[in-house]
Protein backbone atom coordinates (compact mmCIF):
# COMPACT_ATOMS: atom_id res chain seq x y z
CA UNK A 1 0.00 0.00 0.00
CA UNK A 2 2.85 2.26 -0.12
CA UNK A 3 1.77 4.50 -3.10
CA UNK A 4 -1.53 4.84 -0.78
CA UNK A 5 0.60 6.68 1.68
CA UNK A 6 0.04 10.54 1.88
CA UNK A 7 3.02 12.78 2.01
CA UNK A 8 2.13 13.25 5.63
CA UNK A 9 2.46 9.61 6.35
CA UNK A 10 5.94 9.22 4.09
CA UNK A 11 7.23 11.88 5.89
CA UNK A 12 6.64 10.79 9.60
CA UNK A 13 7.86 7.00 8.48
CA UNK A 14 10.60 8.46 7.25
CA UNK A 15 11.41 10.71 10.31
CA UNK A 16 11.29 7.53 12.68
CA UNK A 17 13.34 5.42 10.36
CA UNK A 18 16.13 7.33 10.85
CA UNK A 19 15.76 7.86 14.46
CA UNK A 20 15.25 4.06 14.88
CA UNK A 21 18.47 3.50 12.54
CA UNK A 22 20.49 6.21 13.89
CA UNK A 23 19.54 5.52 17.72
CA UNK A 24 18.06 3.07 18.64
CA UNK A 25 19.56 0.05 16.47
CA UNK A 26 23.66 0.43 17.34
CA UNK A 27 22.58 0.00 21.51
CA UNK A 28 19.28 -2.70 21.18
CA UNK A 29 21.87 -5.63 21.38
CA UNK A 30 23.77 -3.98 24.17
CA UNK A 31 20.16 -3.51 26.12
CA UNK A 32 18.79 -6.74 25.40
CA UNK A 33 22.30 -8.34 27.29
CA UNK A 34 21.89 -6.00 30.60
CA UNK A 35 18.05 -5.59 30.60
CA UNK A 36 18.55 -1.77 31.08
CA UNK A 37 15.63 0.15 30.27
CA UNK A 38 15.68 2.39 27.61
CA UNK A 39 14.65 5.56 29.16
CA UNK A 40 16.66 7.59 27.24
CA UNK A 41 15.13 6.42 23.83
CA UNK A 42 12.00 6.43 25.43
CA UNK A 43 12.27 10.05 26.28
CA UNK A 44 13.53 11.07 23.02
CA UNK A 45 10.36 9.38 21.08
CA UNK A 46 7.92 11.15 23.71
CA UNK A 47 9.55 14.51 22.57
CA UNK A 48 9.05 13.25 19.10
CA UNK A 49 5.39 13.02 19.74
CA UNK A 50 5.07 9.33 19.48
CA UNK A 51 3.64 8.43 22.38
CA UNK A 52 0.96 11.12 21.87
CA UNK A 53 0.34 10.56 17.91
CA UNK A 54 -2.86 8.91 17.57
CA UNK A 55 -4.44 11.35 20.52
CA UNK A 56 -6.42 14.23 20.56
CA UNK A 57 -4.44 17.61 19.76
CA UNK A 58 -6.60 19.24 22.39
CA UNK A 59 -4.98 17.51 25.17
CA UNK A 60 -1.33 17.74 23.46
CA UNK A 61 -1.64 15.08 21.01
CA UNK A 62 -0.41 13.99 17.38
CA UNK A 63 -4.02 14.21 16.41
CA UNK A 64 -2.85 11.13 13.73
CA UNK A 65 -4.32 8.46 12.08
CA UNK A 66 -3.86 4.76 13.39
CA UNK A 67 -1.83 3.99 9.57
CA UNK A 68 0.51 6.63 10.55
CA UNK A 69 1.02 4.83 13.94
CA UNK A 70 1.08 1.94 12.76
CA UNK A 71 3.92 3.15 10.17
CA UNK A 72 5.88 4.38 12.97
CA UNK A 73 5.57 1.26 15.11
CA UNK A 74 6.88 -0.97 12.04
CA UNK A 75 9.83 1.19 11.90
CA UNK A 76 10.46 1.06 15.69
CA UNK A 77 10.17 -2.61 16.14
CA UNK A 78 13.05 -2.88 12.55
CA UNK A 79 15.31 -1.91 15.22
CA UNK A 80 14.68 -2.18 19.23
CA UNK A 81 11.25 -4.55 19.68
CA UNK A 82 11.62 -3.48 23.38
CA UNK A 83 11.26 -0.04 22.95
CA UNK A 84 8.34 -0.74 20.86
CA UNK A 85 6.23 -2.72 22.96
CA UNK A 86 7.04 0.17 26.06
CA UNK A 87 5.31 2.50 23.72
CA UNK A 88 2.49 0.11 22.98
CA UNK A 89 1.56 -0.63 26.41
CA UNK A 90 1.94 2.82 27.21
CA UNK A 91 -0.58 3.61 24.02
CA UNK A 92 -2.91 0.78 25.30
CA UNK A 93 -3.39 2.79 28.74
CA UNK A 94 -3.86 6.30 26.78
CA UNK A 95 -6.45 4.44 24.34
CA UNK A 96 -8.70 3.37 27.50
CA UNK A 97 -8.47 6.65 29.04
CA UNK A 98 -8.91 8.31 25.83
CA UNK A 99 -11.98 6.21 25.41
CA UNK A 100 -14.09 5.93 28.52
CA UNK A 101 -12.69 8.71 30.58
CA UNK A 102 -14.99 11.58 31.67
CA UNK A 103 -13.86 15.10 30.55
CA UNK A 104 -12.29 15.98 34.19
CA UNK A 105 -10.67 12.63 33.83
CA UNK A 106 -9.19 13.60 30.83
CA UNK A 107 -8.36 16.63 32.20
CA UNK A 108 -6.21 15.22 34.63
CA UNK A 109 -4.66 12.20 33.04
CA UNK A 110 -4.78 12.14 29.12
CA UNK A 111 -2.53 15.42 28.96
CA UNK A 112 0.44 14.07 30.65
CA UNK A 113 0.37 11.30 28.68
CA UNK A 114 -0.37 12.24 25.35
CA UNK A 115 2.32 14.75 25.85
CA UNK A 116 5.05 12.40 26.84
CA UNK A 117 5.02 13.62 30.14
CA UNK A 118 4.13 10.71 31.88
CA UNK A 119 4.00 6.96 31.16
CA UNK A 120 1.46 4.44 30.85
CA UNK A 121 0.30 1.15 32.11
CA UNK A 122 -2.65 -1.09 31.19
CA UNK A 123 -3.39 -4.34 34.01
CA UNK A 124 -5.56 -6.93 32.80
CA UNK A 125 -3.85 -10.07 32.90
CA UNK A 126 -3.36 -12.18 36.28
CA UNK A 127 -1.11 -15.03 37.30
CA UNK A 128 -4.51 -17.65 36.81
CA UNK A 129 -6.23 -15.02 34.26
CA UNK A 130 -4.13 -14.56 30.63
CA UNK A 131 -6.21 -15.53 28.14
CA UNK A 132 -9.54 -15.86 30.35
CA UNK A 133 -9.46 -12.28 30.92
CA UNK A 134 -13.02 -12.63 32.41
CA UNK A 135 -11.57 -14.90 35.13
CA UNK A 136 -9.39 -12.14 37.23
CA UNK A 137 -10.13 -12.39 40.74
CA UNK A 138 -8.95 -8.61 41.50
CA UNK A 139 -11.59 -6.83 43.64
CA UNK A 140 -12.43 -3.52 44.09
CA UNK A 141 -14.50 -2.73 46.69
CA UNK A 142 -16.69 0.31 47.45
CA UNK A 143 -16.54 2.06 50.53
CA UNK A 144 -18.09 5.31 51.40
CA UNK A 145 -14.89 7.28 50.38
CA UNK A 146 -14.36 5.64 46.87
CA UNK A 147 -12.46 1.88 46.46
CA UNK A 148 -10.48 -0.09 48.24
CA UNK A 149 -8.49 -2.43 45.50
CA UNK A 150 -6.92 -5.81 46.33
CA UNK A 151 -5.09 -8.50 44.05
CA UNK A 152 -2.43 -9.34 41.64
CA UNK A 153 -1.32 -8.01 38.39
CA UNK A 154 1.19 -9.86 36.50
CA UNK A 155 3.08 -9.59 33.10
CA UNK A 156 2.10 -6.11 33.20
CA UNK A 157 4.15 -3.93 30.79
CA UNK A 158 5.83 -1.03 32.03
CA UNK A 159 4.40 -2.09 35.42
CA UNK A 160 7.38 -0.73 37.65
CA UNK A 161 7.64 2.34 35.78
CA UNK A 162 4.76 4.09 34.41
CA UNK A 163 3.44 7.20 36.16
CA UNK A 164 -0.62 6.13 35.31
CA UNK A 165 -2.08 2.98 34.88
CA UNK A 166 -5.31 1.04 34.37
CA UNK A 167 -6.26 -1.40 36.23
CA UNK A 168 -9.00 -3.89 35.73
CA UNK A 169 -10.90 -5.39 38.84
CA UNK A 170 -14.28 -7.12 40.05
CA UNK A 171 -16.96 -4.49 41.53
CA UNK A 172 -19.65 -7.99 41.10
CA UNK A 173 -17.40 -10.64 41.67
CA UNK A 174 -20.95 -13.20 41.21
CA UNK A 175 -21.67 -11.79 37.35
CA UNK A 176 -17.45 -12.61 36.77
CA UNK A 177 -16.74 -10.91 33.19
CA UNK A 178 -19.81 -9.14 33.51
CA UNK A 179 -19.03 -7.61 37.15
CA UNK A 180 -15.42 -5.95 36.25
CA UNK A 181 -14.56 -2.54 36.27
CA UNK A 182 -11.76 -0.43 35.11
CA UNK A 183 -10.19 2.24 37.53
CA UNK A 184 -7.05 5.13 36.61
CA UNK A 185 -5.09 4.91 39.51
CA UNK A 186 -1.46 7.54 39.74
CA UNK A 187 1.33 5.61 39.92
CA UNK A 188 2.34 6.42 43.32
CA UNK A 189 -0.87 5.54 45.23
CA UNK A 190 -0.03 3.84 48.36
CA UNK A 191 -0.56 0.02 48.49
CA UNK A 192 0.13 -0.19 44.59
CA UNK A 193 3.57 -2.49 45.42
CA UNK A 194 5.69 -2.95 41.94
CA UNK A 195 7.64 -6.06 41.52
CA UNK A 196 10.77 -6.43 39.57
CA UNK A 197 11.25 -6.64 35.94
CA UNK A 198 10.85 -10.66 34.97
CA UNK A 199 13.82 -12.59 33.85
CA UNK A 200 12.37 -12.76 30.26
CA UNK A 201 13.52 -14.82 26.82
CA UNK A 202 13.06 -11.85 24.97
CA UNK A 203 12.21 -7.83 25.06
CA UNK A 204 14.76 -8.59 27.95
CA UNK A 205 15.09 -4.37 28.03
CA UNK A 206 10.94 -3.69 28.34
CA UNK A 207 9.89 -3.67 31.63
CA UNK A 208 7.45 -6.60 32.86
CA UNK A 209 6.23 -7.07 36.40
CA UNK A 210 3.84 -8.11 38.84
CA UNK A 211 1.85 -5.44 40.43
CA UNK A 212 0.95 -6.44 44.02
CA UNK A 213 -2.35 -4.54 45.53
CA UNK A 214 -2.70 -4.37 48.70
CA UNK A 215 -6.05 -2.06 50.08
CA UNK A 216 -5.32 0.32 47.52
CA UNK A 217 -7.91 2.73 48.34
CA UNK A 218 -9.11 5.05 45.59
CA UNK A 219 -11.71 8.25 45.46
CA UNK A 220 -15.01 7.71 43.56
CA UNK A 221 -14.34 9.38 40.33
CA UNK A 222 -11.54 6.88 39.73
CA UNK A 223 -13.99 4.41 38.10
CA UNK A 224 -13.54 4.81 33.82
CA UNK A 225 -16.87 5.12 32.39
CA UNK A 226 -19.53 3.15 33.78
CA UNK A 227 -19.62 0.20 36.57
CA UNK A 228 -19.26 -3.20 35.11
CA UNK A 229 -18.16 -2.57 31.57
CA UNK A 230 -15.02 -2.66 32.24
CA UNK A 231 -14.76 -5.93 30.37
CA UNK A 232 -16.27 -5.03 26.99
CA UNK A 233 -14.00 -1.32 27.76
CA UNK A 234 -11.30 -4.21 27.36
CA UNK A 235 -11.90 -6.04 24.26
CA UNK A 236 -12.35 -2.66 22.20
CA UNK A 237 -8.66 -1.09 23.78
CA UNK A 238 -7.43 -4.62 22.67
CA UNK A 239 -8.86 -4.59 19.05
CA UNK A 240 -7.06 -1.47 18.61
CA UNK A 241 -3.96 -2.90 20.87
CA UNK A 242 -3.97 -6.23 18.17
CA UNK A 243 -3.31 -4.07 15.01
CA UNK A 244 -0.56 -2.42 17.38
CA UNK A 245 1.33 -5.47 18.01
CA UNK A 246 0.22 -6.71 14.64
CA UNK A 247 2.74 -3.99 13.32
CA UNK A 248 5.33 -4.33 15.44
CA UNK A 249 5.82 -8.54 13.90
CA UNK A 250 5.78 -6.62 10.78
CA UNK A 251 8.92 -4.88 11.81
CA UNK A 252 10.61 -7.72 13.49
CA UNK A 253 9.88 -10.00 10.33
CA UNK A 254 11.21 -7.00 7.99
CA UNK A 255 14.32 -7.09 10.07
CA UNK A 256 15.09 -10.73 9.53
CA UNK A 257 14.66 -10.63 5.99
CA UNK A 258 16.92 -7.21 5.37
CA UNK A 259 19.49 -8.91 7.53
CA UNK A 260 19.27 -12.41 5.84
CA UNK A 261 19.55 -10.73 2.20
CA UNK A 262 22.75 -8.82 3.36
CA UNK A 263 24.06 -12.23 4.45
CA UNK A 264 22.80 -14.21 1.66
CA UNK A 265 24.89 -11.47 -0.02
CA UNK A 266 28.60 -11.54 1.66
CA UNK A 267 28.66 -15.43 3.23
CA UNK A 268 30.22 -18.04 0.35
CA UNK A 269 29.77 -21.54 0.88
CA UNK A 270 30.89 -24.26 -2.13
CA UNK A 271 32.99 -21.42 -3.79
CA UNK A 272 30.21 -19.22 -4.38
CA UNK A 273 27.70 -16.77 -2.09
CA UNK A 274 24.92 -18.55 -0.82
CA UNK A 275 22.25 -16.48 -2.31
CA UNK A 276 22.77 -18.38 -5.50
CA UNK A 277 21.19 -21.46 -4.07
CA UNK A 278 17.45 -22.34 -4.64
CA UNK A 279 16.91 -23.57 -1.32
CA UNK A 280 18.05 -20.45 0.57
CA UNK A 281 16.34 -17.63 -2.41
CA UNK A 282 13.38 -20.04 -1.48
CA UNK A 283 13.16 -18.86 1.87
CA UNK A 284 14.07 -15.41 1.39
CA UNK A 285 11.12 -15.31 -1.43
CA UNK A 286 8.62 -16.92 1.56
CA UNK A 287 9.54 -14.30 3.90
CA UNK A 288 8.93 -11.19 1.48
CA UNK A 289 5.71 -12.60 0.54
CA UNK A 290 4.22 -13.28 3.74
CA UNK A 291 5.76 -9.91 4.77
CA UNK A 292 3.57 -7.92 1.95
CA UNK A 293 0.78 -9.98 3.16
CA UNK A 294 0.85 -9.22 6.74
CA UNK A 295 1.36 -5.61 6.16
CA UNK A 296 -1.21 -4.93 3.93
CA UNK A 297 -3.78 -6.90 6.52
CA UNK A 298 -2.64 -4.83 9.05
CA UNK A 299 -3.40 -1.49 6.92
CA UNK A 300 -6.48 -2.80 5.92
CA UNK A 301 -7.89 -3.01 10.10
CA UNK A 302 -5.60 0.28 10.54
CA UNK A 303 -7.52 2.10 7.46
CA UNK A 304 -10.68 0.65 8.78
CA UNK A 305 -10.44 1.87 12.58
CA UNK A 306 -9.52 5.38 10.96
CA UNK A 307 -13.03 5.35 9.13
CA UNK A 308 -14.89 4.49 11.93
CA UNK A 309 -16.31 0.96 10.36
CA UNK A 310 -15.82 -2.52 12.20
CA UNK A 311 -12.34 -3.40 12.48
CA UNK A 312 -12.47 -6.44 15.17
CA UNK A 313 -12.15 -9.11 12.41
CA UNK A 314 -9.45 -7.54 10.51
CA UNK A 315 -7.78 -6.59 13.37
CA UNK A 316 -7.30 -10.39 14.71
CA UNK A 317 -6.52 -11.45 11.30
CA UNK A 318 -4.00 -9.09 11.28
CA UNK A 319 -1.94 -10.22 14.37
CA UNK A 320 -2.97 -13.59 13.81
CA UNK A 321 -0.64 -13.47 10.01
CA UNK A 322 2.04 -10.59 11.33
CA UNK A 323 2.91 -12.68 14.68
CA UNK A 324 3.06 -16.28 13.06
CA UNK A 325 4.42 -14.87 9.71
CA UNK A 326 7.24 -12.82 11.68
CA UNK A 327 8.31 -16.64 13.90
CA UNK A 328 8.58 -18.41 10.63
CA UNK A 329 10.70 -15.49 9.24
CA UNK A 330 12.76 -15.42 12.59
CA UNK A 331 13.54 -19.00 11.86
CA UNK A 332 14.40 -18.94 8.30
CA UNK A 333 16.73 -16.60 9.18
CA UNK A 334 18.01 -18.23 11.70
CA UNK A 335 18.65 -20.98 9.04
CA UNK A 336 20.15 -18.67 6.44
CA UNK A 337 22.44 -17.50 8.62
CA UNK A 338 23.44 -21.26 9.95
CA UNK A 339 25.66 -21.48 12.99
CA UNK A 340 26.47 -18.01 13.14
CA UNK A 341 22.37 -17.97 13.29
CA UNK A 342 22.33 -19.47 16.60
CA UNK A 343 24.91 -17.15 18.49
CA UNK A 344 24.70 -13.84 19.97
CA UNK A 345 27.13 -12.33 16.69
CA UNK A 346 23.95 -11.41 14.35
CA UNK A 347 20.75 -10.38 15.97
CA UNK A 348 18.85 -12.97 14.11
CA UNK A 349 18.26 -14.86 17.22
CA UNK A 350 16.88 -12.10 19.37
CA UNK A 351 14.95 -11.90 16.29
CA UNK A 352 13.21 -15.26 17.07
CA UNK A 353 13.08 -14.42 20.83
CA UNK A 354 11.11 -11.25 20.10
CA UNK A 355 8.64 -12.80 17.26
CA UNK A 356 7.26 -15.58 19.47
CA UNK A 357 5.67 -13.31 22.08
CA UNK A 358 4.01 -11.81 19.36
CA UNK A 359 2.05 -15.11 19.07
CA UNK A 360 1.04 -14.68 22.93
CA UNK A 361 0.26 -10.91 23.41
CA UNK A 362 -2.42 -8.89 23.60
CA UNK A 363 -4.10 -12.41 22.99
CA UNK A 364 -2.86 -15.57 21.77
CA UNK A 365 -3.22 -17.00 18.41
CA UNK A 366 -5.82 -19.42 19.57
CA UNK A 367 -7.72 -16.58 21.00
CA UNK A 368 -7.22 -14.65 17.42
CA UNK A 369 -9.02 -17.95 15.62
CA UNK A 370 -11.76 -18.01 18.10
CA UNK A 371 -12.25 -13.76 17.25
CA UNK A 372 -12.34 -15.03 13.32
CA UNK A 373 -14.51 -18.02 13.24
CA UNK A 374 -16.94 -16.91 16.11
CA UNK A 375 -17.32 -13.56 13.39
CA UNK A 376 -17.55 -15.52 10.60
CA UNK A 377 -20.47 -17.82 12.23
CA UNK A 378 -22.59 -14.75 12.79
CA UNK A 379 -22.48 -14.01 9.30
CA UNK A 380 -24.77 -15.64 6.76
CA UNK A 381 -22.46 -15.72 4.09
CA UNK A 382 -18.91 -14.71 3.07
CA UNK A 383 -17.87 -12.41 1.27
Amino acid sequence: MEWELTSEQRALRDMVREFAEGKLKPGAAKRDESGEFPWDEVRELQQMGLFGLIFPSEYGGGGRDLLSFVLAIEELARCDASVTITLLAHTLCTTHINLFASPAQKDRFLGPLVSGRKLGAWALTEPDAGSNAGGIKTVAASESQGWRLSGKKYFITNGSKADTLVIMALTDAERQAKGISAFVVPGDTPGLARGKNLDKLGFRSSDTTALMLKDLVLPRDALLGEMHQGFYQAMQVLDTGRIGVAAMAIGIARACLEDSLAYMRKRNAFGKPIGEFQAVQWMVADMATELDAARLLVHRAAVLRDLGRPFRREASMAKLFSSEAATRAALKAVQIHGGYGYTKAFPVERYLREAKLCEIGEGTSEIQRMVISRDLLKEEGVS
